[in-house]
C-alpha cells in the first residue's frame, strides 16, 4: 500500500508530552488520517516518556486514574467476554499488552496467552502478574494464534503494510483478529477538533475509519466482519480533550459530550472508539 496524494486536514499539538504541532493529512483512497512528519524510529521512544502515561502504569494517584482503573476493570471482563463468543479458547497474543491485566483475565478464562509490550516499565510489571512475553513478532510461529488482540495499538505502529502482514502470517486459517481504535468521524472528535485527546499525536500515527479499516485488511485477503462501539471511551476521550482545551478536566460537559457522541452514534454508526472484528479467509 502506498498512500499517495494526501491532503492537508489540520494543525494538532503534542498536549501530553513535547508540546510540538504536527499535522494531519488526508488520504481520500482510504479514508485515513496519518500524522505529519511522522517521528523517526529513533526519536519515537521519547514521546512515550511521561508518568502521565496511563497504559504503562497501575498509578490509581488521581481520581482520574482511579476511574480510568475502575473502568478498565469492567471494559477487561467484557473484552475477553467478546472473544469467547467469537472464538474457540485456544492462543491468543495480545500485542501492546501494557502491564498485563487483560491477558491475566484472558488466561483465567482458560486462553493460552502471549504478549508483545515494547515499554520496559509496563512489560516488568504485567511479568510479575504472571504474563508470558515474546520479545517480538518475527519469533512466533507462523498460523499459531487462534485470536490476536490489538486494544488501542494499531495506531501506534511506524509501518502499517509490514505490521498487517505480520498478522496475516500468525493468524491460523478461520482466526479472528480483534482491532481496537479511536474513531475520527465520531461526534467528539468533530466537537473538540484539534484538541480532542485521542489524536493524541505523534503517538498516534494512524487515524482510522471503517473505510480504511476494510480496506487495509482486504489487500491482505482478511474480511472485517463486524464493527462493535466502545461506549466508555467517549467519556474518557471528553475528559481530557476538555483538560487540552481548557486546562481543566470539567467533568460534567465532558459528561454530556461523551453522552452526546453515543447518542449521535446510535444514529450514523460512527463512536468515540469502535472494535474491528476482523477474519482471515
Amino acid at each position: 500500500m502506498s498512500f499517495q496524494n494526501n491532503i492537508f486536514f489540520q494543525k494538532v499539538r503534542d498536549y501530553s508530552v513535547s508540546k510540538e504541532i504536527f499535522e494531519l493529512h488526508h488520504n481520500p483512497e482510504y479514508d485515513l488520517l496519518i500524522t505529519f512528519p511522522k517521528p523517526s524510529l529513533e526519536k519515537l521512544p521519547s514521546y512515550y516518556e511521561s508518568d502521565d502515561y496511563i497504559s504503562h502504569t497501575d498509578g490509581k494517584r488521581s481520581l482520574f486514574e482511579k476511574m480510568y482503573h475502575f473502568i478498565k476493570s469492567i471494559a477487561l471482563k467484557n473484552k475477553v467476554k467478546l472473544i469467547n463468543s467469537r472464538s474457540e479458547k485456544g492462543k491468543l497474543l495480545d500485542i501492546g499488552a501494557g502491564t498485563g491485566d487483560f491477558l491475566v483475565v484472558a488466561k483465567k478464562e482458560g486462553w493460552q496467552t502471549i504478549g508483545i509490550e515494547p515499554n520496559t516499565n509496563a512489560k516488568s510489571i504485567a511479568i510479575n502478574k504472571g504474563v508470558n512475553f515474546a520479545n517480538n513478532l518475527s519469533e512466533l510461529e507462523s498460523h499459531s494464534f487462534d485470536v490476536i488482540t490489538m486494544w488501542h495499538v494499531l495506531e501506534h505502529v511506524p509501518n502499517l503494510d509490514e505490521y498487517i502482514s505480520e498478522l496475516k502470517r500468525l493468524l491460523k486459517p478461520k482466526g479472528t483478529i480483534l482491532i481496537a481504535v479511536p474513531n475520527f468521524k465520531s461526534f467528539d472528535a468533530n466537537y473538540y477538533g484539534k484538541f480532542w485527546a485521542a489524536y493524541d499525536v505523534p503517538r498516534h500515527i494512524w487515524h482510522f475509519s471503517k473505510i480504511a479499516i476494510g480496506k487495509l485488511f482486504a489487500e491482505k485477503e482478511m474480511v472485517l466482519s463486524e464493527v462493535l462501539p466502545m461506549k466508555f471511551d467517549s467519556f474518557y476521550v471528553s475528559l481530557l480533550s476538555e483538560k487540552y482545551k481548557t486546562g481543566k478536566m470539567n467533568f460534567i460537559r465532558a459528561f454530556f459530550v461523551g453522552l452526546k457522541s453515543n447518542t449521535n452514534g446510535k444514529v450514523t454508526n460512527e463512536y468515540s472508539s469502535h472494535i474491528y472484528i476482523i477474519k482471515n479467509q
